[in-house]
């Protein structure tokens, strides 16, 4: 809880993309320097296209899945271990307040030449994010009265086609 007053005075807009992260499947992460993004496959190539795990009724992926953002303040805090522990596997980490009074559902983003969109759906941890960083990270980023705070990032729809570069500006278009 200590660690909420620095989480939180992250910066509203204007961040950059750290970690870009290419997840093919299940377990499967690679760092890249880009990516492309596209409204109708998410990240080609990724396990949205074939095995989402949200989706529409008709079978296909959620589009409100097709990224997924998680604050660095958040990640510096509870990824500790980096030899030997998995990274999370957000498509990307920047330094942005993530809460839903800066990032209110249906926000666009400008990322690279890409723009998303804030999903309406709840990024709020999953049983892997417990084992891998310890109860007492699941439990903050989900305890009452921080679902607002959105701890664990936000997951975003793709808006326009695009391509993520590492180091390229997150910009909250108002």
């Amino acid at each position: 809880m200590a660690a909420l007053p620095g989480v939180l005075s992250a910066p509203k807009t204007d961040s950059a993309v750290e970690y870009l992260c290419f997840r093919p499947g299940f377990g499967e992460r690679r760092f890249v320097e880009e990516m492309s993004v596209t409204k109708a496959d998410g990240i080609p190539g990724e396990r949205w296209g074939v095995a989402p795990w949200l989706k529409l009724p008709d079978g296909s992926g959620h589009p409100g899945i097709q990224v997924s953002i998680l604050p660095r303040r958040v990640l510096d805090l509870v990824w500790r271990d980096r030899e030997t522990t998995v990274s999370p596997g957000d498509t990307f980490v920047c330094d942005l307040d993530m809460t839903e009074a800066n990032l209110p559902e249906g926000q666009l983003l400008s990322v690279g030449t890409a723009v998303l969109r804030v999903s309406e759906v709840f990024n709020g941890s999953c049983a892997k994010w417990k084992v891998r960083y310890g109860a007492d990270a699941y439990d903050w980023a989900r305890a009452p009265g921080h679902k607002h705070l959105r701890l664990r990032g936000i997951l975003c729809s793709i808006e326009q086609d695009g391509v993520i570069r590492l180091g390229d500006g997150v910009r909250v278009l108002r």
